[in-house]
C-alpha cells in the first residue's frame, strides 16, 4: 500500500494552481475538466511520478466549518518535507507568502507554517538526521 493521492481544500481552483506552481514550486499534473471545476492535480518536481496532490474545490458544506476550525486554532491542514526550512522560509517571504509560524527547532525537526492564500495553513519541516 502507498499513497498515491491526497488533497487540500481550495476556494478557487485557478488561484491555487498559480499559487502551488508559481510560488511553492510543484508542477501541474492533471488538469481534467470536471464542469465547472476540474481534477486539478500538482506534484514536486522531485517526485513527478510520486504522490499527487488534489487542489479540491472547498464547495461543500463542511469544509468551511472544518478549515476555519483549523485556521483558528492554528492547525495546518497539510505538510511538505524541504531539505531547509529557512532557506524556503527566507525565498517565500521574499515573494510576499505570509507565515503563521517562523521557523522553529521543535527537536527532531525544524518548522515553519505558512498561508497557502487558498484556505490553508501548510507545515514546511525538514526533519534532523537521527542522531
Amino acid at each position: 500500500m502507498r499513497i498515491a493521492l491526497t488533497s487540500v481544500f481550495v476556494d478557487d481552483q485557478k488561484a491555487a494552481l498559480r499559487f502551488y506552481t508559481d510560488v511553492l514550486g510543484f508542477v501541474e499534473h492533471r488538469n481534467v475538466p470536471l464542469g465547472e471545476h476540474s481534477w486539478l492535480t500538482v506534484v514536486s518536481p522531485e517526485s513527478p511520478d510520486g504522490p499527487e496532490l488534489l487542489l479540491e474545490p472547498a464547495g461543500h458544506p463542511a469544509v468551511q466549518p472544518y478549515r476555519d476550525a483549523l485556521m483558528a486554532d492554528g492547525i495546518p491542514l497539510a505538510q511538505f518535507a524541504v531539505a531547509d526550512v529557512h532557506a524556503e522560509h527566507a525565498r517565500l517571504t521574499a515573494q510576499g507568502v505570509v507565515f503563521t509560524q517562523p521557523p522553529t527547532d521543535v527537536g527532531m525537526a525544524v518548522v515553519a507554517v505558512l498561508d497557502d492564500t487558498c484556505g490553508n495553513l501548510v507545515q514546511l519541516i525538514a526533519e534532523k538526521p537521527a542522531g
